[in-house]
């Protein structure tokens, strides 16, 4: 390989994380032709993990990894959320039951590319595309080994929650998730809660935040909240609560937290 050849890749790696992927497009949009990332590959400075998807050879990249090249190289809003968002920032209880998979959320139309899909990240993604809030709100920055991420903040990552239930998440593991959700920012809280497109997630929110006795749930201002009409059943047979017009499961109004 050529000096200049050699010094550009060596810019390239001192630049770029270890740890990440990194986009063949994005690789061309930086002056790295695909004839020279073929030579890359092979001279094994780099190495294909899917169509248009490489990383560095020898390197050890999880799914963090990927979704960074998702965030800063295809600008995309997928991002971690639900369960496993609250799992990173130390909120969750259930750490060992959510290391085993990981809950990636992203925007409506965006869908993860084949070599997301396909690679073995030694772990179970699971992929929800969806505009029940908007992408740039509730969202912080992560910061991993030698990189960051934007992942969902401790109060939008409990709506996600709400939004995956019943078929994706216990309603039970909600309630116990938001126990330890004490300390919310309220204005957090009302941004998402007045942007939220979801009656059943908002109702089912409130409901749960009055019912583990959270403080910050009096400072919000619900007449800017709207939380629709008609009805709302999230279990069969529950019992029916009329300040949010929901069905919940017949334990919650019994406050047997034993059952929980």
């Amino acid at each position: 390989m050529s000096t200049d050849r050699t010094t550009k890749i060596n810019k390239l790696l001192m630049s770029t994380p270890s740890g990440v992927v990194m986009l063949s497009s994005w690789l061309v949009q930086q002056g790295y032709s695909l004839d020279l990332q073929k030579r890359y590959k092979k001279s094994q400075w780099l190495k294909s993990i899917g169509t248009g998807a490489v990383i560095r050879y020898g390197d050890d990249v999880d799914y963090h990894g990927g979704i960074y090249a998702l965030q800063k190289q295809a600008l995309l809003s997928v991002h971690v959320g639900g369960r496993t968002a609250l799992s990173l920032l130390g909120k969750s209880h259930y750490l060992e039951m959510s290391a085993a998979r990981a809950i990636l959320f992203g925007g409506e139309k965006e869908r993860l590319p084949v070599w997301f899909k396909n690679h073995d990240w030694n772990i179970k993604v699971e992929y929800f595309a969806t505009s029940f809030l908007p992408k740039n709100i509730g969202l912080l920055d992560f910061e991993m080994n030698n990189y960051s991420l934007k992942v969902s903040s401790p109060a939008r990552a409990i709506l996600e929650c709400l939004y995956l239930i019943p078929k994706h998440q216990e309603l039970f593991e909600c309630y116990e998730l938001m126990e330890g959700l004490n300390n919310l920012r309220p204005k957090s809280v009302q941004n998402l809660l007045e942007n939220c497109s979801s009656v059943k997630v908002k109702r089912m929110f409130l409901y749960l935040a009055e019912k583990c006795n959270h403080g910050w749930v009096e400072y919000l201002d619900l007449s800017k909240v709207d939380l629709g009409t008609g009805k709302r059943s999230f279990v069969k047979n529950g019992t029916y609560v009329n300040k949010y017009k929901i069905t919940v499961p017949k334990e919650f109004e019994k406050n047997e937290k034993s059952k929980l």
